[in-house]
């Protein structure tokens, strides 16, 4: 499960940006916002929100890649696009017509504005402390460096880069596993 994660956390910034050069401006239509209303006022982009922006964007991306021989779904409101399960992300990863496409639609495909995500999936109390436990645990167990997140769940906006590679880093990325509900994964035998 968490492999398909993984894999469409790749592909999906890929797929954002293709699908951003296909759509066309419906005249201002007011989007949804996290808050259950509707914005065009938040970060205008000539007279469009940024979320409008984006999401025309990636209707444009998405008719690139049509036009270039890949049938996948318009983006919702949010942008997002349903590439299916992990075996059809694996799938696209590996389809030569695919990655041709997204290669050819690179330029019309929009990056998400920023706090994009922040605002249209705020994380519950829940979320949160998880995701402050892992990052105890993880400075606890090994990566001293590893970035405490924000009052809201997401990076704090002073968050720097971490070494992910060092030995102390991958103890503490298989020690504190558990807190995000991922099984632990015992060190590989050496032989």
């Amino acid at each position: 499960m968490r492999t398909n994660r993984v894999l469409l956390a790749a592909v999906a910034p890929v797929l954002a940006i293709a699908l951003a050069g296909c759509g066309g401006d419906d005249g201002g239509a007011k989007i949804p916002t996290a808050g259950g209303g509707a914005s065009t006022a938040a970060g205008k982009e000539g007279g469009r929100s940024d979320l409008a922006a984006y999401v025309e964007g990636k209707r444009a991306w998405v008719k690139c890649l049509r036009d270039n021989g890949v049938q996948i779904d318009d983006p919702d409101e949010k942008g997002e696009i349903d590439l299916g399960d992990g075996d059809t992300v694996r799938g696209l990863k590996k389809d030569p017509k695919f990655l041709a496409a997204v290669k050819k639609c690179e330029s019309v495909d929009p990056p998400a504005p920023e706090g994009l995500e922040k605002s249209l999936n705020p994380l519950t109390p829940e979320q949160i402390k998880v995701r402050r436990d892992y990052a105890d645990c993880m400075q606890k167990n090994g990566a001293p460096d590893f970035p405490a997140p924000g009052p809201d769940g997401y990076d704090s906006e002073n968050a720097g880069e971490w070494n992910q590679s060092s030995a102390g880093a991958k103890r503490a990325a298989r020690l504190c596993a558990p807190v995000l509900g991922v099984p632990a994964v015992p060190p590989s035998a050496k032989g």
